[in-house]
């Protein structure tokens, strides 16, 4: 008889640890806590995430509090599920196409807690910033739209943002940043930065790498090697 109680407290114990450990898996986080979304680079103006789900894995439910900008980098078969809903959308195939930028409203829209699953076999990469809440200065960014090589893709009241591809010898128009910014690069390569007065500056980055640039800078940029480049740049306001 003992023995048979004491195995049914056993069980007890077991089921109620794996429901309490249930929950805490399943509590929402900050999206700079999401399992799979690590913090990089955090300054005044953003908090810049490195993201990269495996094949079968997801990133538990999360929180978008703030305003935020996602560059995807890779396709992969995902699903949603908003938090408290039973609903799971099915995947779209080939989404999400790499290089697209979106811009996510929470200002606007309000806070949203979802819960995103890798079900297909490759991985799916995105770098991701939340824009901070700041003092806003009397900035003006640039506008790049008689710049060859730029292509407008966002502009709204936190950012303006373009994408640039360049093939192989390919040099973009010269541009002056006027406010700080971001670029993130969807497909590396080998490239020079052209500043004047200065000597060209080499680069090899790769795909999902970035570099902070201040305002104030000069440049243009040359395609050096033998492959597309394609990167985003972003001014914020």
């Amino acid at each position: 008889m003992r023995q048979i109680t004491s195995v049914l407290l056993f069980v007890l114990a077991y089921a109620l640890a794996q429901t309490a450990s249930a929950q805490i898996e399943d509590e929402p986080v900050p999206m700079e806590r999401a399992p799979f979304h690590v913090p990089v680079f955090s300054n005044d103006y953003i908090i810049l995430l490195s993201i990269n789900i495996p094949p079968g894995r997801d990133t538990g439910y999360h929180t978008h509090f703030a305003d935020s900008v996602s560059v995807n980098l890779s396709p992969a078969l995902r699903t949603n599920q908003i938090y408290g809903s039973s609903e799971v959308s099915a995947p779209a195939v080939g989404e999400p196409v790499p290089g697209r930028t979106s811009f996510t409203n929470v200002t606007k829209n309000g806070p949203h807690t979802h819960k995103a699953a890798n079900i297909g076999p490759t991985p799916f990469r995105n770098v991701s910033f939340i824009l901070k809440d700041r003092p806003r200065a009397e900035v003006l960014v640039s506008d790049r739209s008689r710049v060859s090589g730029y292509t407008q893709i966002l502009d709204n009241e936190r950012i303006r943002a373009w994408r640039v591809v360049l093939e192989p010898e390919e040099t973009t128009g010269q541009l002056t940043q006027t406010a700080p910014g971001l670029r993130v690069y969807v497909r590396g390569g080998v490239l020079d930065e052209i500043v004047p007065g200065s000597a060209d500056r080499g680069m090899a980055p790769y795909g999902g790498e970035f570099t902070w640039q201040d305002a104030g800078q000069t440049r243009a940029v040359k395609n050096t090697g033998t492959t597309v480049i394609e990167f985003v740049e972003f001014e914020f306001k």
